[in-house]
């Protein structure tokens, strides 16, 4: 994995963490595809939740897109 990459998704997961944290939730880094996929494991109050997707869709994905160029999608894994 690109390690400058890797940093840049780390550095991005942090300025969303809190927002998570917040609702008792948080957020690990997996892996990064070499096809720009993203894949994180959603931690606490996160899993099970029923808003969960949305969170990952309108929250980390689009945080990551915005922040670190290359990265095409965001994938949960368990």
């Amino acid at each position: 994995m690109n390690e400058e990459l890797n940093q840049k998704v780390r550095a991005a997961l942090e300025t969303i963490r809190p927002y998570l944290q917040a609702d008792g939730g948080d957020v690990e880094l997996v892996q990064i595809s070499e096809e720009g996929v993203v894949e994180v494991r959603l931690m606490g109050a996160c899993v099970g939740c029923p808003m969960s997707q949305m969170t990952l869709r309108a929250g980390v994905e689009r945080a990551l897109m915005r922040e670190v160029p290359g990265i095409k999608r965001v994938e949960s894994v368990n």
